[in-house]
């Protein structure tokens, strides 16, 4: 039985060994941590089941040029170990961080992800609603989810993910 919670100060080396493990390099675990640490507010969610932790999610802030109040998140990394991929402890997670960006108030949330993953969770091309993304992704690959109905209406421009991403 796979549980979903709130990250711990306790969980930061399994996820750090989450995040390395589930990607060719340790940079997006190096991301987590600096996004923990300067980042506000951030969401940082665990999967773990008997064995311990098996998938770690993260929201921050991004910023739209259009509206740099609008209160929007962006979902990176997600991150499941290789060998418990495909078990819907990704999905699990990302509707718990979902839930969790709806408490918070955020409007929308934005992933530059696979293209045929994250629709199934209601994302579409963020160019749908003018959004780009500031860095040079396909167009299919970066995809927003309203969170409120309508609220991407009339906020066309780029997108801007925290800080720490420029150091990926």
């Amino acid at each position: 039985m796979i549980g979903i919670r709130a990250h711990t100060a306790d969980d930061d080396s399994a996820v750090w060994q989450v995040n390395k493990t589930a990607f060719p390099t340790p940079a997006e675990a190096g991301l987590v941590e600096r996004l923990r640490a300067e980042a506000e507010p951030v969401i940082s969610l665990v999967a773990e089941d008997d064995s311990g932790l098996v998938g770690h999610i993260l929201f921050s802030p991004v910023c739209l040029a259009a509206d740099s109040g609008f209160p929007a998140m962006g979902l990176a990394p997600m991150a499941v170990l290789p060998d418990r991929q495909r078990r819907d402890i990704g999905g699990a997670m990302l509707r718990a961080g979902l839930d969790a960006c709806r408490g918070l108030g955020c409007k929308a949330v934005f992933v530059l992800g696979h293209p045929d993953y994250y629709p199934r969770f209601g994302f579409v091309a963020a160019s749908r609603y003018g959004i780009e993304s500031r860095f040079e992704v396909p167009d299919e690959a970066f995809m927003v989810l309203e969170l409120e109905p309508g609220a991407l209406e009339g906020l066309a421009g780029k997108m801007h993910y925290h800080p720490a991403f420029d150091a990926l």
